[in-house]
């Protein structure tokens, strides 16, 4: 593949600004599923949850509803509609989307009669309340920019009004434009690396990036593969460290995920993540390397459709096994001997296996 061009000319990775994420309902419109949702139980139905009234699956429905928001530390939760109305706590080896860390009381300063906080102070309430909950539930710092953001599940009007002041601390996964992930192991176990599997693409928001997408759609990014920094580096590397040796590395990566593609005549360019120590720190030593193109005046990514990965090989045929039908007496071959003319023995054989494209250097939650 022909080299690449200068580092200068290439697009630079999207820099965060260096604070712990906080990801509030209202803030993102439609995206944080697991902030967004009030948690509303009228009187009548808070009335019926476990008795008539109401259909029997809709009972069942709403107890685990309220079941869900009165988890206590190291449960988590998941859902399936829009809207979380099937919203159930589950086991955090399975998939998920909240874990909650701890409980928070409100009393001290939001006493009986209070107005319930805005949405700017509930962000204010959960920075200062739950990253250090959170990080005394994973017994280990809270990357500020990696893949883990604190969230919050808080009381609805009614409950405000009713008194509840508990506020439910969490983890949870959310992609550039806000979306929910799945996760699939406990917050503690996960590696915090800002990092997605190798053939994610994400999406285009205005000139930005977004939520993971199908590759044949318009996108910023795609993923192409994973690194260890660790691997190289035994201490924290200077970010000059880093991309002197990433240039390298996903050079090689991308040579071999696009099978000697030149990148450039088709207008992309190779790009990578760098780790900033307070990243490295919290264990986050993961990066990816990616592809994308910018626009003609530098503001921002162009969109890309479909993927740069070179095509797999098409399995080879399975041969079957065959049954050889009997011969007539006379021309059966003695024992120990060749199959009468036109016949052929049994054979069985096994497809080939797909090639995988791509480095696999992955962490515990590449």
């Amino acid at each position: 593949m022909e080299s690449m061009p200068d580092r200068a000319s290439r697009f630079p990775p999207a820099r965060q600004t260096l604070r712990t994420r906080v990801l509030m309902v209202g803030v993102f419109v439609g995206a944080l599923i697991a902030l967004s949702v009030n948690w509303v139980f009228s009187a009548d139905v808070r009335g019926t949850v476990f008795g008539g009234g109401i259909p029997p699956e809709q009972q069942e429905r709403l107890a685990a509803r309220e079941e869900a928001f009165q988890s206590p530390p190291g449960s988590c939760v998941t859902w399936t509609q829009a809207g979380a109305e099937d919203a159930r706590k589950v086991s955090c080896e399975k998939e998920h989307f909240f874990e909650v860390t701890g409980i928070v009381d409100l009393s001290d300063r939001f006493p009986p009669g209070a107005p319930r906080p805005t949405v700017d102070q509930w962000r204010e309430l959960t920075e200062e309340r739950c990253v250090e909950v959170a990080e005394s539930y994973l017994d280990k710092p809270l990357d500020p920019l990696g893949k883990l953001t604190v969230g919050v599940l808080h009381p609805d009007d009614e409950q405000w009004a009713d008194g509840d002041r508990k506020m439910r601390c969490g983890l949870q996964w959310a992609a550039p434009g806000g979306a929910l992930q799945p996760l699939t192991a406990p917050a503690a176990e996960i590696n915090q690396s800002n990092v997605w599997e190798v053939g994610t693409c994400l999406g285009l928001d205005g000139k930005t990036v977004g939520d993971p997408v199908d590759c044949a759609q318009e996108h910023s990014y795609e993923i192409i593969g994973l690194l260890d920094l660790k691997k190289k580096f035994p201490k924290f590397p200077s970010p000059d460290d880093q991309h002197a040796w990433l240039d390298k590395q996903c050079s090689a990566v991308a040579d071999k995920y696009t099978g000697g593609k030149n990148l450039a005549k088709q207008g992309l360019i190779l790009s990578w993540d760098v780790r900033e120590k307070p990243s490295w720190n919290a264990g986050s030593t993961l990066v990816n390397c990616k592809v994308a193109a910018k626009l003609k005046d530098n503001s921002g990514l162009a969109p890309v459709t479909g993927s740069v990965a070179k095509p797999k090989p098409k399995p080879k045929p399975t041969t079957e096994s065959t049954t050889t039908a009997k011969p007539p007496e006379g021309d059966r071959p003695a024992e120990g001997g060749q199959p009468a003319d036109g016949e052929q023995p049994a054979r069985s054989g096994q497809p080939a296996g797909p090639e995988t494209a791509g480095e696999s250097d992955q962490g515990d939650d590449g």
